[in-house]
């Protein structure tokens, strides 16, 4: 069964972050807030943790479009090619913040992803998440949970998704109530800036 833990956003805790951290290590699955919806990851270096998620999404790993959650924009640039001035303006205009952006993925992609021409990265306005990745020392790789049945209250009470999730995953945080809108998915890697998903994120950065 998961562990459950209670981290408050405002200070977290860096023990308990801690804990998380090692489960993370040892290829775990964490349930944790963002600033959207909250997420299900893994350790973007953690093989089995990876197949593991794509059988819980029931996709196949090299066709899955899992974000990489990263600390911040210097992070960022571990996975992505070269990006144009343009390019950076908007994402230090927008980050962290409840944004995807889709850039092109250079040769340092973990071997899963190296088929992939593009990444979704994301850096949450979320102090949890944001330390999680920082302990962790490289990027979760992140999927949002959802519900079939479309019950809101289910994808933002950290108690609700422990009852759901407490068999299939490692760690559930509870960083208290999430939200039930998603990221804004913007795609950077063509020639102008294309909104793919209207989410949280105004599109007003451009």
């Amino acid at each position: 069964m998961a562990k459950f833990i209670k981290i408050y956003p405002d200070n977290p805790n860096a023990k308990e972050i801690a804990k998380v951290v090692r489960i993370l290590r040892e290829g775990g699955l964490v349930i944790y807030p963002t600033d959207t919806v909250y997420g299900l990851g893994c350790d973007i270096t953690n093989s089995k943790a990876l197949e593991k998620i794509a059988r819980i999404k029931g996709i196949k790993l090299d066709k899955a479009n899992f974000s990489f959650v990263c600390h911040d924009l210097s992070n960022i640039s571990d996975y992505v090619k070269q990006i144009e001035t343009s390019t950076f303006k908007i994402l230090k205009r927008s980050l962290p913040g409840p944004y995807t952006f889709i850039l092109p993925g250079n040769n340092s992609l973990p071997k899963e992803f190296k088929k992939k021409k593009t990444v979704g990265i994301r850096v949450p306005d979320n102090s949890i998440a944001l330390e999680l990745v920082r302990q962790l020392g490289n990027p979760i790789v992140s999927t949002s949970i959802y519900d079939e049945d479309s019950v809101v209250e289910y994808t933002t009470d950290p108690e609700l998704i422990f009852e759901k999730w407490q068999n299939i995953v490692d760690v559930v945080i509870d960083g208290g109530f999430g939200d039930n809108q998603a990221s804004t998915i913007i795609d950077l890697s063509g020639p102008e800036p294309e909104v793919l998903r209207e989410g949280k994120g105004s599109i007003d950065v451009f």
